[in-house]
């Protein structure tokens, strides 16, 4: 596997083949963050926070879990702990909306105001519940890399989205009914 060979490497002092790793795996932990903390800023800073642990952390790695894991327990660890130090801010990007034809436009705006909602719904998410809904679904991590990566007892990270995704569940339904203002 070309990741462990890189791993090996840069445990053994490579440089290069450090920066490699790094590279492969920026955009990740970006995605990670950014979805955890909603902000491209702060995104930013915890994304290279992690960068710079992995950078000089990777001696302390061992294969008991896989690296991808052990990344996203960094930037996890990052994200939430910055998270807790900041009261969260929404921000209001502007956003530009191309429509190919005019018969689609009012798809493109309901998928818009669905995407909004979600978001918004993810965002009103207790902090735990918040993070494992990003892993799992966002990410894609399977339920034991989200259990490694947040040091969590597998049951408690079954538990932690059954009950994500019944907040979520509601919270879209009140939406949908009107009784929530965005």
């Amino acid at each position: 596997m070309v990741e462990q060979g890189l791993i090996r490497a840069a445990q053994a002092g490579d440089r290069d083949a450090l920066i490699t790793l790094l590279r492969e795996i920026e955009g990740q932990v970006y995605k990670t963050a950014f979805y955890i903390l909603h902000n491209e800023q702060d995104a930013l800073d915890a994304s290279q926070e992690a960068l710079i642990r992995v950078y000089t952390k990777i001696g302390s790695y061992e294969e008991k879990a896989q690296f991808k894991t052990w990344v996203q327990r960094i930037v996890t660890n990052i994200c939430i702990d910055k998270f807790r130090r900041t009261k969260p801010t929404v921000s209001m990007d502007e956003h530009e909306m191309v429509f190919p034809d005019k018969q689609n436009v009012e798809r493109e705006v309901m998928s818009g105001y669905m995407a909004e909602d979600i978001r918004e719904a993810i965002d009103q998410l207790p902090e735990h519940h918040r993070t494992v809904i990003v892993l799992r679904y966002l990410q894609d991590f399977s339920y034991n890399e989200i259990a490694d990566s947040l040091n969590l007892p597998l049951n408690t990270v079954k538990s932690y989205l059954f009950r994500a995704r019944q907040q979520l569940q509601n919270r879209l339904q009140e939406y949908q009914k009107g009784g929530v203002s965005g």
